[in-house]
Protein backbone atom coordinates (compact mmCIF):
# COMPACT_ATOMS: atom_id res chain seq x y z
CA UNK A 1 0.00 0.00 0.00
CA UNK A 2 1.21 3.43 -0.91
CA UNK A 3 1.20 6.19 1.36
CA UNK A 4 2.76 9.82 1.51
CA UNK A 5 5.77 10.33 3.33
CA UNK A 6 5.31 13.42 6.18
CA UNK A 7 8.36 16.49 6.71
CA UNK A 8 7.67 16.18 11.01
CA UNK A 9 9.65 19.56 10.97
CA UNK A 10 6.56 21.16 9.17
CA UNK A 11 3.65 19.17 10.43
CA UNK A 12 5.04 20.00 13.61
CA UNK A 13 5.53 23.84 12.87
CA UNK A 14 1.81 23.88 11.18
CA UNK A 15 -0.15 22.58 14.24
CA UNK A 16 1.97 24.57 16.46
CA UNK A 17 0.81 27.98 14.22
CA UNK A 18 -3.12 26.89 14.78
CA UNK A 19 -2.58 27.83 18.52
CA UNK A 20 -1.53 31.20 17.99
CA UNK A 21 -4.92 32.29 16.39
CA UNK A 22 -6.77 34.94 17.66
CA UNK A 23 -10.10 33.97 18.56
CA UNK A 24 -12.98 36.47 19.96
CA UNK A 25 -15.16 37.14 22.07
CA UNK A 26 -17.92 35.64 19.68
CA UNK A 27 -16.24 33.13 18.24
CA UNK A 28 -15.26 31.83 21.55
CA UNK A 29 -19.02 31.52 23.31
CA UNK A 30 -19.85 29.61 19.56
CA UNK A 31 -16.79 27.59 19.79
CA UNK A 32 -17.32 26.65 23.05
CA UNK A 33 -20.82 25.19 22.86
CA UNK A 34 -19.65 23.69 19.99
CA UNK A 35 -17.03 21.68 21.20
CA UNK A 36 -19.33 20.25 23.84
CA UNK A 37 -21.68 18.99 21.28
CA UNK A 38 -18.63 16.66 19.94
CA UNK A 39 -17.93 15.64 23.25
CA UNK A 40 -17.74 11.64 23.45
CA UNK A 41 -18.27 11.46 27.06
CA UNK A 42 -16.40 8.86 27.99
CA UNK A 43 -15.87 5.92 31.25
CA UNK A 44 -13.71 3.23 30.56
CA UNK A 45 -12.24 1.95 33.61
CA UNK A 46 -11.59 -1.45 34.90
CA UNK A 47 -13.99 0.06 38.13
CA UNK A 48 -17.15 1.06 36.04
CA UNK A 49 -20.30 0.35 37.79
CA UNK A 50 -23.86 0.63 36.55
CA UNK A 51 -24.06 3.70 38.71
CA UNK A 52 -21.39 5.19 37.24
CA UNK A 53 -22.54 4.52 33.73
CA UNK A 54 -26.11 6.04 34.81
CA UNK A 55 -24.30 9.40 36.20
CA UNK A 56 -22.70 9.96 32.53
CA UNK A 57 -25.60 9.39 30.91
CA UNK A 58 -27.21 12.02 32.49
CA UNK A 59 -24.52 14.36 32.27
CA UNK A 60 -23.95 13.43 28.50
CA UNK A 61 -28.06 13.95 28.27
CA UNK A 62 -27.73 17.53 30.44
CA UNK A 63 -24.35 18.77 31.19
CA UNK A 64 -25.33 21.81 32.97
CA UNK A 65 -28.99 21.62 34.52
CA UNK A 66 -28.91 25.04 35.66
CA UNK A 67 -31.17 28.25 33.69
CA UNK A 68 -28.97 29.17 30.87
CA UNK A 69 -30.49 30.95 27.63
CA UNK A 70 -29.73 29.36 24.74
CA UNK A 71 -29.39 25.79 26.88
CA UNK A 72 -25.81 24.02 26.68
CA UNK A 73 -26.46 21.38 24.43
CA UNK A 74 -25.96 17.94 25.04
CA UNK A 75 -22.72 15.92 24.22
CA UNK A 76 -22.16 13.69 20.94
CA UNK A 77 -22.13 10.58 22.70
CA UNK A 78 -21.31 8.17 25.68
CA UNK A 79 -18.25 5.84 25.00
CA UNK A 80 -18.68 2.52 27.44
CA UNK A 81 -17.58 -0.98 27.05
CA UNK A 82 -20.06 -3.29 25.56
CA UNK A 83 -21.67 -4.87 28.97
CA UNK A 84 -23.11 -1.42 29.74
CA UNK A 85 -24.41 -0.41 26.49
CA UNK A 86 -27.95 -2.02 27.16
CA UNK A 87 -27.94 0.11 29.98
CA UNK A 88 -26.52 3.21 28.36
CA UNK A 89 -29.08 2.85 25.27
CA UNK A 90 -31.72 3.11 27.69
CA UNK A 91 -30.56 5.93 29.78
CA UNK A 92 -30.41 7.89 26.69
CA UNK A 93 -33.52 6.86 25.26
CA UNK A 94 -35.49 10.17 23.57
CA UNK A 95 -32.12 12.66 23.15
CA UNK A 96 -29.71 12.78 20.30
CA UNK A 97 -27.15 11.27 22.17
CA UNK A 98 -25.53 8.31 20.74
CA UNK A 99 -24.31 5.36 22.50
CA UNK A 100 -20.41 4.23 21.47
CA UNK A 101 -18.88 1.23 22.83
CA UNK A 102 -15.11 -0.26 22.50
CA UNK A 103 -15.47 -3.45 21.41
CA UNK A 104 -12.62 -5.39 19.01
CA UNK A 105 -10.60 -6.39 22.62
CA UNK A 106 -9.86 -2.73 23.16
CA UNK A 107 -7.43 -1.43 24.20
CA UNK A 108 -4.66 -4.22 22.51
CA UNK A 109 -6.93 -5.35 19.79
CA UNK A 110 -4.67 -8.83 20.14
CA UNK A 111 -8.21 -11.05 21.02
CA UNK A 112 -8.39 -13.72 17.80
CA UNK A 113 -10.78 -11.80 14.66
CA UNK A 114 -13.59 -14.23 15.84
CA UNK A 115 -13.70 -13.28 19.66
CA UNK A 116 -13.46 -9.29 18.00
CA UNK A 117 -15.92 -10.01 15.82
CA UNK A 118 -18.48 -11.34 18.39
CA UNK A 119 -17.77 -8.18 20.69
CA UNK A 120 -19.03 -6.35 17.86
CA UNK A 121 -22.22 -7.93 16.92
CA UNK A 122 -23.21 -8.68 21.09
CA UNK A 123 -22.86 -4.54 21.13
CA UNK A 124 -24.61 -3.62 18.01
CA UNK A 125 -27.29 -5.80 19.03
CA UNK A 126 -27.16 -4.35 22.51
CA UNK A 127 -28.46 -0.96 20.85
CA UNK A 128 -24.61 0.39 20.12
CA UNK A 129 -24.97 3.35 17.35
CA UNK A 130 -21.04 3.58 17.16
CA UNK A 131 -18.40 1.13 17.52
CA UNK A 132 -14.61 1.95 18.66
CA UNK A 133 -12.58 -0.32 17.39
CA UNK A 134 -8.66 -0.40 18.20
CA UNK A 135 -6.19 -1.70 15.37
CA UNK A 136 -3.51 -4.60 16.17
CA UNK A 137 -0.84 -2.31 16.02
CA UNK A 138 1.83 -5.73 16.55
CA UNK A 139 0.18 -6.60 13.20
CA UNK A 140 0.85 -2.95 11.69
CA UNK A 141 4.53 -2.58 12.90
CA UNK A 142 5.46 -6.03 11.48
CA UNK A 143 4.34 -4.92 8.28
CA UNK A 144 1.40 -7.21 7.98
CA UNK A 145 -0.75 -4.76 6.20
CA UNK A 146 -2.93 -7.07 4.08
CA UNK A 147 -3.85 -8.75 7.75
CA UNK A 148 -4.90 -5.55 9.18
CA UNK A 149 -6.56 -4.52 6.56
CA UNK A 150 -8.82 -7.67 6.10
CA UNK A 151 -9.75 -7.29 9.72
CA UNK A 152 -11.15 -3.88 9.54
CA UNK A 153 -13.12 -4.57 6.33
CA UNK A 154 -14.35 -7.54 9.11
CA UNK A 155 -15.36 -5.40 11.70
CA UNK A 156 -16.85 -2.88 9.72
CA UNK A 157 -19.10 -5.77 8.29
CA UNK A 158 -19.97 -6.86 11.44
CA UNK A 159 -20.92 -3.35 12.66
CA UNK A 160 -24.25 -3.35 10.48
CA UNK A 161 -25.46 -0.29 10.62
CA UNK A 162 -23.70 1.28 12.88
CA UNK A 163 -20.88 3.83 12.21
CA UNK A 164 -16.75 2.97 13.15
CA UNK A 165 -14.39 4.53 14.29
CA UNK A 166 -11.39 2.87 13.66
CA UNK A 167 -8.67 3.80 16.64
CA UNK A 168 -4.79 4.02 15.93
CA UNK A 169 -3.31 4.36 18.93
CA UNK A 170 -0.99 6.72 17.63
CA UNK A 171 1.45 6.60 20.21
CA UNK A 172 2.58 3.33 19.43
CA UNK A 173 3.15 3.86 15.98
CA UNK A 174 6.96 5.57 16.54
CA UNK A 175 7.06 7.42 13.37
CA UNK A 176 4.22 10.20 11.64
CA UNK A 177 5.14 8.28 8.45
CA UNK A 178 3.47 5.47 10.16
CA UNK A 179 0.51 7.80 11.16
CA UNK A 180 -0.24 8.72 7.62
CA UNK A 181 0.09 5.37 6.34
CA UNK A 182 -2.01 3.99 9.08
CA UNK A 183 -4.58 6.52 8.28
CA UNK A 184 -4.24 5.97 4.55
CA UNK A 185 -4.73 2.39 5.04
CA UNK A 186 -7.77 2.36 7.85
CA UNK A 187 -9.47 4.76 5.37
CA UNK A 188 -9.54 2.89 2.75
CA UNK A 189 -10.50 -0.63 4.21
CA UNK A 190 -13.17 0.93 5.70
CA UNK A 191 -14.42 2.15 2.60
CA UNK A 192 -13.81 -0.92 0.73
CA UNK A 193 -15.87 -3.57 2.35
CA UNK A 194 -17.46 -5.99 -0.53
CA UNK A 195 -20.95 -5.64 -1.28
CA UNK A 196 -21.39 -2.84 0.93
CA UNK A 197 -23.49 0.69 -0.07
CA UNK A 198 -21.10 3.24 -0.59
CA UNK A 199 -20.13 5.31 2.81
CA UNK A 200 -21.95 8.16 3.38
CA UNK A 201 -20.79 11.11 5.57
CA UNK A 202 -19.51 10.32 8.75
CA UNK A 203 -20.20 6.79 8.35
CA UNK A 204 -16.41 6.12 9.06
CA UNK A 205 -14.11 8.03 11.38
CA UNK A 206 -10.41 7.16 12.04
CA UNK A 207 -9.04 7.96 15.89
CA UNK A 208 -6.12 8.45 17.81
CA UNK A 209 -5.85 7.08 20.39
CA UNK A 210 -7.52 4.59 23.39
CA UNK A 211 -6.56 7.07 26.23
CA UNK A 212 -4.80 4.33 27.76
CA UNK A 213 -0.88 5.07 26.00
CA UNK A 214 0.97 8.20 26.04
CA UNK A 215 0.89 10.60 24.38
CA UNK A 216 -2.44 10.20 22.96
CA UNK A 217 -3.59 12.91 21.12
CA UNK A 218 -1.46 15.56 19.90
CA UNK A 219 -2.50 18.19 17.96
CA UNK A 220 0.68 17.05 15.00
CA UNK A 221 -0.58 13.67 14.79
CA UNK A 222 -4.15 15.14 14.56
CA UNK A 223 -3.11 17.19 11.35
CA UNK A 224 -1.50 14.22 9.86
CA UNK A 225 -4.82 12.17 10.31
CA UNK A 226 -6.75 15.22 8.72
CA UNK A 227 -4.48 15.40 5.97
CA UNK A 228 -5.08 12.07 5.34
CA UNK A 229 -8.91 12.65 4.99
CA UNK A 230 -8.17 15.53 3.32
CA UNK A 231 -7.01 13.65 0.17
CA UNK A 232 -9.16 11.11 0.08
CA UNK A 233 -12.23 13.47 -0.08
CA UNK A 234 -10.84 15.09 -2.87
CA UNK A 235 -10.04 11.82 -4.54
CA UNK A 236 -13.28 10.49 -3.64
CA UNK A 237 -15.80 12.86 -2.38
CA UNK A 238 -16.43 10.76 1.08
CA UNK A 239 -15.96 12.61 4.17
CA UNK A 240 -14.31 10.52 6.50
CA UNK A 241 -14.49 11.54 10.55
CA UNK A 242 -12.22 12.69 13.15
CA UNK A 243 -11.65 11.89 16.68
CA UNK A 244 -8.57 13.06 18.63
CA UNK A 245 -8.73 11.12 22.14
CA UNK A 246 -7.14 11.32 25.30
CA UNK A 247 -5.37 14.07 27.10
CA UNK A 248 -7.33 16.96 25.71
CA UNK A 249 -9.05 18.76 28.74
CA UNK A 250 -8.92 22.48 27.85
CA UNK A 251 -11.37 24.28 26.44
CA UNK A 252 -8.37 26.50 25.19
CA UNK A 253 -6.87 23.56 23.63
CA UNK A 254 -10.34 21.96 22.59
CA UNK A 255 -10.31 25.58 20.49
CA UNK A 256 -7.13 25.29 19.02
CA UNK A 257 -8.24 21.89 17.32
CA UNK A 258 -11.41 23.58 15.99
CA UNK A 259 -9.01 26.18 14.32
CA UNK A 260 -7.23 23.38 12.88
CA UNK A 261 -10.18 21.20 11.15
CA UNK A 262 -11.17 24.33 9.96
CA UNK A 263 -8.31 25.55 8.22
CA UNK A 264 -7.25 22.05 7.07
CA UNK A 265 -11.31 20.37 5.93
CA UNK A 266 -13.83 23.16 5.92
CA UNK A 267 -16.62 24.17 7.91
CA UNK A 268 -17.97 21.15 7.13
CA UNK A 269 -16.12 19.02 8.95
CA UNK A 270 -17.57 21.29 12.25
CA UNK A 271 -20.32 18.87 13.66
CA UNK A 272 -20.35 16.40 15.91
CA UNK A 273 -21.56 13.98 12.60
CA UNK A 274 -17.91 14.37 11.49
CA UNK A 275 -15.57 15.48 14.27
CA UNK A 276 -15.49 14.51 17.90
CA UNK A 277 -13.58 15.16 21.13
CA UNK A 278 -12.97 11.57 22.86
CA UNK A 279 -13.05 12.88 26.93
CA UNK A 280 -14.02 12.37 30.15
CA UNK A 281 -12.99 15.59 31.94
CA UNK A 282 -12.98 18.34 28.76
CA UNK A 283 -16.63 19.00 29.42
CA UNK A 284 -16.54 20.45 32.89
CA UNK A 285 -13.77 22.92 31.81
CA UNK A 286 -15.91 23.92 28.76
CA UNK A 287 -19.34 24.68 31.17
CA UNK A 288 -16.88 26.82 33.00
CA UNK A 289 -15.86 28.40 30.43
CA UNK A 290 -19.37 28.99 28.77
CA UNK A 291 -20.75 30.18 32.30
CA UNK A 292 -18.20 32.47 32.83
CA UNK A 293 -18.64 34.21 29.51
CA UNK A 294 -22.26 34.06 30.28
CA UNK A 295 -22.50 35.42 33.82
CA UNK A 296 -18.80 37.09 34.16
CA UNK A 297 -17.17 34.84 36.84
CA UNK A 298 -16.44 31.37 37.38
CA UNK A 299 -18.20 28.24 38.88
CA UNK A 300 -16.75 26.63 41.67
CA UNK A 301 -15.54 22.65 41.08
CA UNK A 302 -18.56 21.31 43.02
CA UNK A 303 -20.86 23.49 40.88
CA UNK A 304 -20.44 20.54 38.46
CA UNK A 305 -20.66 16.97 38.38
CA UNK A 306 -17.73 14.74 37.50
CA UNK A 307 -19.39 12.18 35.71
Amino acid sequence: MSSRTVNAVSADERAASFTRRSIKTDAKRRGLRLAMSMIDLTTLEGKDSPEKVRSICRKAVMPFEGDIDPPIPSVAAVCVYPSFVALARQMVAGSQVKVASVATGFPSGQYPLDVRLEDVRNAVAAGADEIDMVINRGAFLAGRFDEVADEIRAIKAACGEAHLKVILETGELETYDNVRRASDLAIEAASGVAGAPPLEDGEVFIKTSTGKVSPAATMPVTLIMLQAIRDHYFSTGVRIGMKPAGGIRASKAALHYLVMVKETLGEAWLSPKLFRFGASSLANDLLRQILRLETGHYMAGYDFSEA
